[in-house]
C-alpha cells in the first residue's frame, strides 16, 4: 500500500493536498459537500487586522487556461477569524489549519500574527507577501529580499508557530526572495503567488477588471510555477509548498519532483469544488502507475 503522509515544517499531513487561501473559504463551507479532512490541510482565507470590504467589482475575469481575480483581501478581521470563523470550521474538521496573513505595514503582519499565535487550532502561519491585488502593500513586500526579510523578522518575533513566507512570481530573481526569508526565520516558503495581468473590453475599450490589474492563476502558470519551485528548491534548506494550476494527481507528482513538500489547489475550486477531494483520491493510483511507494521520497527528485 502505498504512503501519501509527508512531513511539514514538523507537523505529520496525511496527503500534501491543501487547498489554497481565498479559493476555499474558511473550509467550513465545503464540509457542506463533502468530509474536508480528507485533505492535508487547509489555508484559510487571507486575513489582516481589520476588515476589508476588497475591490470594487467586476473583480474576476476569464482567460484561456485560467482567470484573473483582484478581489483584495475581502476578510471580516483578525479578530472575528478567531472568534466566528475558526470554532466554525473546529465543528467539521478536526486537523491543524494554515492561518493565511496579509498586511499593508510591517506592524500589520506581526499585530495579526501575534493575535493568531495563541490558537490552538492553528498549525502554520502563512504570511502573504505577494497578494498583487492590493494597495499600500501586498505585493510590495515580496518584492525585495530586505522587505521580505523585514516582514519575516516582525512575524518570527511575535510567534512560535511554524512560519511559512508565501513568495510573489513577479520578481527578477525569486531564490534571492526565498533565501532572504529562510535567513530571517522562515520555516518555510509556499509559491507562487499569481501572476500580474490584464485584460480590456473591447467594446468598452477599458479593462475588465475595476482594479484595472490582477492576479492570473489556473494552469496556465503551471510552468512557470514548476520552474520556480524547482529554483528555490535548490537555494534553501526549508520545505517548500508549490502551487499553480494543480488539478490533478500527476501534477502534484510534478510539483513535488520539483522539490515541494506539500502543495496548494486554488483556481481549479472554483471551476469544481470536488477537485481538492478527487485529487487526494486519485494519488494512490498515480503514484503506482509511477512506481511511487512513498510521496515523501520522491521531493526534490529531478534534481
Amino acid at each position: 500500500m502505498v504512503k501519501t503522509a509527508v512531513d511539514l515544517c514538523g507537523i505529520s499531513l496525511d496527503n500534501p493536498v491543501i487547498p489554497a487561501s481565498g479559493t476555499f473559504g474558511f473550509g467550513y463551507e465545503f464540509a457542506e459537500l463533502y468530509d474536508i479532512n480528507c485533505l492535508g490541510t487547509i489555508s484559510i482565507k487571507g486575513t489582516t487586522v481589520e476588515e476589508r470590504f476588497g475591490n470594487p467589482t467586476p473583480r474576476i475575469a476569464e482567460t484561456p487556461s485560467g482567470m484573473l481575480n483582484a478581489v483584495g483581501l475581502q476578510n471580516p478581521g483578525v479578530d472575528r477569524v478567531i472568534s466566528e470563523e475558526l470554532p466554525r470550521l473546529a465543528k467539521v474538521f478536526s486537523k491543524p489549519v494554515m492561518a493565511n496573513v496579509s498586511g499593508f505595514s510591517v506592524s500589520d503582519f506581526a499585530a495579526a500574527c501575534e493575535r493568531l499565535d495563541g490558537v490552538e487550532q492553528i498549525g502554520w502561519i502563512e504570511v502573504n507577501i505577494s497578494c498583487p491585488n492590493v494597495h499600500g502593500g501586498g505585493m510590495a513586500f515580496g518584492t525585495t529580499p530586505g522587505g521580505a526579510s523585514e516582514v519575516t523578522g516582525a512575524v518570527r518575533r511575535v510567534t512560535k508557530k511554524p512560519l511559512i513566507v508565501k513568495l510573489s512570481p513577479n520578481v527578477t530573481d525569486v531564490a534571492e526572495i526565498a533565501r532572504a526569508a529562510e535567513a530571517a526565520g522562515a520555516d518555510g516558503v509556499s509559491l507562487i503567488n499569481t501572476l500580474l495581468g490584464m485584460r480590456i473590453d473591447l467594446r468598452e475599450r477599458k479593462p475588465l477588471l475595476a482594479n484595472r490589474t490582477g492576479g492570473l492563476s489556473g494552469p496556465a502558470v503551471r510552468p512557470v510555477a514548476v520552474r520556480m519551485v524547482c529554483e528555490v528548491y535548490d537555494a534553501v534548506k526549508i520545505p517548500v509548498v508549490g502551487m499553480g494550476g494543480i488539478v490533478s494527481a500527476e501534477d502534484v507528482i510534478e510539483f513535488m519532483l520539483a522539490g515541494a513538500s506539500a502543495v496548494e489547489v486554488g483556481a481549479a475550486n472554483l471551476t469544481d469544488p470536488f477537485t481538492c477531494r478527487d485529487i487526494v483520491r486519485d494519488l494512490p493510483r498515480a503514484m503506482e502507475k509511477y512506481g511511487i511507494d512513498d510521496l515523501a521520497d520522491i521531493i526534490g527528485g529531478a534534481h
